[in-house]
């Protein structure tokens, strides 16, 4: 313990001994530091506090129809961009300030210190941001603050619009196009079948199924002349027991019945040969009919004896199976025209079974690309149509609504700086630098202020010591310079306290 204070009296001797310099250290810090305090410019924070509502109705309503922007992810980019270097060039540009660089190493100073001043800060949660500005301008600050809230708001909505419609462009760019390939896809369609008109498989039905169903038409209309067939035959062994064999009834030369026929048929004949060719089955059987008829009424004639007797030769029962007789060949003969088409049908089918393959193979694929340019095209139309529908979705005020809850207003009163404390903090520095300067050349120019430390220093042991003496002028001058610098200390202490009084009562002052 009494090391310490015998280090404390020896500090304070030291300094004692240099107390003017530190006096006069003292007072050149303590006025050059107050004057800067004093020159310092008014400080003024403007802030403006906006609300983003990023809840909407439209979202529900128009979900589906088209690609909802991500709202909450765009408010996030703008949060992040708006203290850019382009905004706040832009900024400068709003409040006139770019006209005050005379150089552009001066525009991006200001610049510079434009965007260091500038704080955004707000939370996700509330949707709630808060646009801040120091200026030395309340006027300047609220033209700042009031563009960076324009900028804030209106960059919401122009990015997206611009994507939008950027969007929009390049969709119709690719529509033109596959226009152009369906256009080109439907002229080698249309050609293509052009070509190969015998040769298309006709609802959807391959060629193998053409094959498989002309066969099966074949055998089934062979099926069925052959049983029109066993029918005929039937018919003429029955009406060849009814005619006995020895019978010599002469029968009459004119069958009203048979003529009746020929005539009914004749004009069925020319009926049907005003709609059909003679290659008509129709016409055809019609045709082998009446010549049937013909021969049988001239056999007849040549082999029947005229008889005095009506009635001779007249059996009811031949006349009805010879009736049967002709509509059974006439069924064979229609028939057998069926069957002769669909032969000719499976072997034109035949002869084209390894043409047919290839062309289906090649209409498939023809099908396959029109059928995906159109797709395609439709699909882009559709994005076409919901794109627009989000770029005027964009620009709707009610998907982003902005509500400025606090609005930028000029400050009558600065918010900085903090003149007192700064005051105060010269003054301590001021006597700081005054103690450290005076013991910094108590260091430089030593000098014993004790017999302890001589002898510590030099090892040789000390006699004794001399007192000074003091004269009355000498007491007297030494009084004064106490009583000086005292003054000195008051006088500075007392500069303090009216600077201190003149910041509290300035009313622009902190």
């Amino acid at each position: 313990m009494a090391d310490i204070t015998a280090s404390i009296l020896t500090f304070l001797k030291a300094i004692g001994k240099y107390r003017w310099h530190a006096v006069f250290i003292t007072w050149a810090v303590a006025l050059v530091g107050w004057a800067v305090v004093l020159k310092l410019p008014n400080q003024y924070d403007v802030s403006a506090r906006v609300y983003v509502d990023t809840q909407s109705i439209l979202k529900p309503l128009l979900s589906g129809m088209t690609t909802l922007p991500n709202i909450q992810q765009q408010v996030l980019f703008m949060r992040g961009t708006l203290i850019s270097r382009p905004n706040v060039e832009r900024v400068m540009r709003m409040v006139d300030l770019d006209v005050k660089a005379t150089s552009t190493k001066e525009h991006d100073r200001m610049v510079d210190e434009l965007m260091s001043k500038i704080k955004l800060a707000g939370t996700e949660r509330d949707d709630i941001y808060t646009i801040s500005y120091t200026a030395t301008d309340p006027k300047l600050g609220k033209e700042v603050v009031q563009s960076l809230l324009t900028i804030f708001v209106e960059g919401s909505f122009g990015g997206k619009k611009q994507d939008s419609e950027k969007a929009v462009q390049f969709i119709d760019d690719q529509i033109r196009n596959y226009e152009e390939k369906l256009a080109a896809a439907e002229n080698s369609l249309k050609e293509f079948k052009i070509r190969n008109a015998g040769m298309l498989p006709s609802e959807g039905a391959d060629f193998g199924s053409r094959m498989l169903s002309t066969t099966e038409a074949l055998n089934s209309a062979r099926l069925e002349l052959a049983e029109a067939e066993q029918a005929r035959n039937a018919i003429r062994r029955k009406i060849s027991g009814e005619a006995a064999p020895g019978d010599t009834v002469a029968p009459v030369v004119s069958d009203p019945e048979l003529d009746a026929r020929i005539a009914a048929v004749t004009k069925n004949l020319d009926s049907l040969r005003t709609q059909y060719t003679e290659a008509h089955p129709d016409i055809v059987a019609n045709a082998r009919l009446l010549d049937q008829l013909v021969a049988r009424k001239q056999e007849e004639s040549k082999t029947r004896k005229r008889s005095a007797d009506p009635g001779a030769g007249y059996s009811p029962m031949l006349q009805q199976l010879t009736v049967s007789l002709a509509d059974a060949e006439a069924r064979v003969a229609s028939l057998q025209a069926r069957v002769n088409e669909y032969a000719s049908r499976v072997a034109r089918l035949r002869t084209q079974s390894t043409l047919a393959p290839e062309v289906e193979a090649q209409l498939a694929q023809l099908n396959r690309d029109y059928e995906v340019n159109r797709q395609n095209h439709q699909k882009l139309v559709e994005r076409r149509e919901s794109a627009k529908l989000s770029g005027d979705l964009s620009s709707v005020t009610d998907m982003l609504s902005f509500r400025v809850i606090d609005p930028p207003t000029a400050p009558l009163l600065p918010s900085g700086p903090n003149r007192l404390q700064l005051f105060s903090l010269v003054f301590v520095a001021a006597l700081g630098a005054g103690l450290a300067a005076a013991f910094l050349m108590s260091q430089l120019r030593p000098t014993f202020l004790s017999q302890a430390s001589l002898r510590e220093a030099t090892g040789v042991p000390i006699l004794g010591s001399i007192s000074m003496n003091w004269t009355g002028e000498q007491t007297v001058r030494r009084k004064r310079r106490l009583v000086a610098l005292g003054a000195a200390v008051l006088l500075l202490i007392g500069v303090y306290g009216a600077g201190v009084t003149a910041i509290l009562v300035r009313p622009t002052g902190l």
